[in-house]
């Protein structure tokens, strides 16, 4: 399946992406795609639904795809390619940060610069939803504590996030920073996560092309160590690092400024577009 929410921010509703690509909705089979919904078996019996009984909608904003979410889970430097072009060694274990929630936003909602931000960069990501909760999970076991898949752009103040003391956080949380979507795929839907090409352009310019297989720690491995450090809860989001060819790592560096448009996709996970705007 592929589950959206659709609708004005705020206000979102549950739907899905149908054989064809149509927006159809879930009204009356769940009232949104809350945590609760995700890790129930609510969750699964959504499969069974009659598709062609559902309303088609038309023209509608996709928000973020799950409602609520709890926390989102980073990890930095999990390609070797970009460890190299950001001049850092690839680390003995995942470096792990968050993202503020009130970074999240829909695949196509425009993105703000922090006001005197000049070194806002892009990132595009593989994303994880956990479906239940995990905790001391064993490699062998992680993949049933997924719910699915979806793209982030991982958007990071570059200033703030390297050049500012203190941590990571602060240069990726500016409200924005985490465009999520335009769907979650169920996990049946990909057959090898370690296997998905993906992509990013900057005003019609190709800047990141790579692919999952080339990540330093694999999903199911991530899913395991987090689940050691912190429960991972239904609806969490764990963004899993990004490939070569961010705007930091340019020649010269290239960052985000306003006007620019950022086009992004991954492999069976669909693609997002955002327009740069000031704050």
């Amino acid at each position: 399946m592929k589950l959206v929410r659709f609708g004005p921010k705020g206000k979102e509703k549950p739907g899905l992406i149908d054989e064809s690509g149509s927006l159809r909705s879930l009204a009356g089979h769940i009232d949104d795609l809350t945590p609760d919904v995700i890790g129930s078996e609510v969750f699964a019996d959504l499969a069974n639904i009659d598709v062609s009984s559902l309303e088609v909608i038309e023209g509608a904003r996709l928000g973020v795809p799950i409602a609520h979410v709890g926390k989102v889970v980073c990890i930095g430097l999990n390609y070797s390619d970009h460890a190299e072009e950001a001049g850092m060694e690839v680390p003995p274990e995942p470096v792990v940060f968050m993202k503020a929630t009130s970074a999240l936003s829909g695949p196509y909602d425009d993105v703000e610069l922090p006001r005197g931000s000049v070194k806002t960069d892009w990132e595009c990501e593989l994303a994880i939803v956990i479906g239940k909760e995990a905790k001391y999970v064993e490699v062998e076991d992680a993949f049933d504590y997924v719910a699915g898949y979806t793209v982030l752009n991982d958007i990071s103040e570059r200033e703030y996030q390297i050049e500012r003391s203190g941590q990571w956080v602060k240069g990726k949380s500016h409200d924005t920073f985490a465009p999520v979507g335009p769907w979650l795929v169920t996990k049946d839907e990909v057959d090898d996560p370690q296997a998905l090409s993906m992509w990013l352009d900057v005003n019609d310019k190709r800047f990141q092309e790579g692919t999952t297989s080339t990540m330093v720690y694999g999903v199911a491995f991530l899913v395991s160590y987090l689940s050691k450090f912190m429960s991972l809860q239904p609806g969490d989001i764990i963004s899993t690092g990004t490939p070569p060819g961010v705007g930091m790592g340019q020649k010269p560096q290239v960052f985000l400024k306003e006007g620019d448009v950022m086009t992004l996709g991954i492999q069976g996970l669909g693609s997002q577009k955002q327009k740069v705007v000031s704050a």
